[in-house]
């Protein structure tokens, strides 16, 4: 078992990039399957890892922060009342300014005003390379050079500004334009939506449902505001669709003006008017042809996604929410634990995630010579810094990069089972990874892989069942060797050889709480593998008695020899 001295010569030996890499992962320890949607997946190679977070100086907000989500869905509330108070004010109280809704207004460009300072402190996903940066200097620019010009005119309260200089709340029909500046904040409504349709806990159908029936209320309630405000602002009064109505209409209450209004827009909309309200002036005549030209396109928009959504949908969404269900009601109809449908949910949910960058398919699709280069590109820096490759030939190392691949393992998932055969080994790129002891139903952690380490060596070069269950900590990117790859790179040098047994001994003696003989516990017998005598003879050859006598401890016969009759005893 792990002594306290050697878990804390491990953790000293991490260069600052694997701690980086550590922290992003580690921050989201606690991850579950409904959580994936906060991850950032790190790019292939250690270049890409190491570059991932740049230092943080100061107060730095992370966007997948659960309490930055909770604020931008109080701003999208904040929008929605923007929304709808905006034009309504405009055209309904012009005359008689409701205190209430005026305090509110301003309560609000206040929380806004709070948003645009905040927002400098904000991390942001680049565009280009996917990831986060959290360099303030480049946050304040990218804002600035964006939407900072317009998020401020939107916050400007122009009534206050109109009530300080005039005296008045309502100062005509400029001050009203400036206000609707403020639907400048809708933008924020649509990415809440785009976030939620990608969000696994909520159902697409109804979020893609929900974004369409915003919209479509919003268009309804904008055009009766402004159908009422050109009959009130009229200047013949008795020639305007309220007259004709109701020629006393201004002593009619609030309410039921509001709702003629969007009976009106309703009606228009969906084409069944004009029967008892209709447009009696030539200003309500030209705005009602606008209104209707725009319905075309709102009409052939709601048409379009709602066709694509019940009939095609959004393809590679759509076969995703349909693989959740599908593996939920495999889980539900077979009585799974809960620990199982978490892995298997998670698993697919950031398949999906990896499958949007097209990394794998990409690398696959091009000649095996650029597929090679990209390799060594992203990987070989990785492989030079194990322990196992210290010294090793260049040649060595790019025959085993070049069939190497990469793969993004969710927290809490086995990467290898115990009792498994050694077919395949890994290092690990970003993350962690758990060694465990399963002894019933029981299991203890044995030690804690991280960046840079290597996991499964010991089955693949003793090639013998693994003798612990190895599993992620964290969201891991894995570099996977087949053992076949690695005994065949082995085989092409003999000194290469030699040096990885050199290696493969001084790295395990000093892990002092773990030795080779408790690696291999449990697992000497009767297994016979030829290609681990081979081994043997090779350590007998190197004069590693320490090693050998580890090996023996593990109950490996040292009498059975290889094709030319030699034995690891006779060579020692």
């Amino acid at each position: 078992m792990i002594v306290e001295d050697s878990k804390k010569e491990q953790h000293v030996v991490q260069d600052d990039n694997s701690h980086e890499s550590s922290n992003s992962a580690t921050s989201i320890d606690d991850l579950s399957f409904r959580n994936l949607s906060k991850l950032i997946l790190p790019p292939l190679g250690s270049n890409g890892s190491n570059t991932n977070q740049t230092h943080e100086k100061g107060f730095i907000i992370t966007p997948m922060d659960s309490r930055y989500r909770c604020w931008e869905s109080l701003m999208v509330i904040m929008v929605a009342y923007s929304a709808w108070v905006c034009p309504f004010e405009i055209a309904f109280m012009r005359s008689n300014p409701n205190t209430t809704l005026y305090i509110t207004d301003n309560v609000v460009d206040i929380f806004f005003a709070a948003d645009i300072f905040l927002t400098f402190f904000v991390a942001y996903i680049d565009a280009t390379t996917q990831l986060l940066v959290r360099d303030r200097r480049k946050i304040a620019i990218r804002y600035l050079s964006t939407w900072f010009i317009m998020d401020v005119a939107s916050t400007i309260p122009f009534d206050l500004l109109a009530l300080l200089l005039t005296g008045k709340h309502q100062v005509g029909v400029s001050y009203s334009v400036l206000g609707m500046l403020r639907f400048w904040r809708l933008r924020r409504v649509k990415q809440f939506f785009t976030r939620l349709e990608k969000d696994m806990r909520f159902s697409y159908f109804w979020v893609r449902c929900a974004r369409l029936l915003f919209v479509t209320l919003l268009t309804v309630h904008c055009a009766g505001c402004l159908y009422y405000l050109l009959a009130d602002r009229y200047p013949h009064q008795g020639d305007t669709w309220l007259r004709t109505m109701n020629p006393n209409y201004k002593e009619t209450s609030l309410v039921i003006r509001y709702i003629a209004a969007l009976y009106w827009s309703i009606t228009t909309m969906t084409t069944v008017g004009y029967g008892d309200l209709h447009a009696v002036n030539t200003l309500e005549m030209v705005f009602i042809i606008f209104y209707m030209l725009f319905n075309l396109g709102l009409t052939a928009y709601i048409i379009g996604n709602m066709t694509n959504l019940v009939v095609e949908g959004t393809r590679r969404t759509m076969e995703f929410r349909n693989s959740i269900e599908a593996a939920s009601n495999f889980v539900c109809r077979n009585h799974l634990p809960p620990r199982l449908k978490d892995q298997i949910l998670a698993y697919m949910c950031l398949r999906f995630r990896a499958e949007s960058l097209n990394q794998q398919e990409l690398i696959e699709q091009l000649p095996k010579t650029i597929c090679k280069s990209i390799r060594h590109h992203l990987f070989l820096p990785t492989v030079e810094k194990v322990y196992l490759f210290k010294g090793v030939t260049r040649e060595i190392l790019l025959l085993l990069v070049a069939d190497m691949k990469a793969e993004y393992i969710p927290p809490r998932e086995d990467v290898i089972m115990q009792n498994e055969s050694p077919d395949e080994l890994y290092i690990i790129v970003s993350g962690e990874v758990e060694m465990l002891e399963s002894e019933m139903e029981n299991e203890q952690t044995v030690w804690t892989f991280k960046s840079g380490d290597m996991i499964g060596e010991v089955g693949a070069f003793c090639c013998r069942p693994q003798s612990y269950t190895y599993r992620t900590k964290t969201l891991s990117q894995l570099l996977k060797i087949r053992t076949s790859n690695l005994i065949e790179a082995m085989k092409t040098r003999q000194e290469d050889n030699i040096i990885m047994i050199k290696n493969f001994l001084q790295h395990h003696k000093n892990l002092k709480g773990l030795r080779l003989g408790d690696l291999l516990h449990g697992v000497g017998g009767d297994y016979g593998d030829p290609n681990m005598y081979v081994n043997l003879l090779t350590v007998a050859s190197t004069g590693n008695a320490t090693f050998l006598e580890e090996l023996l401890k593990a109950k490996l016969d040292p009498d059975i020899g290889d094709a030319q009759g030699r034995t690891p005893l006779f060579m020692t």
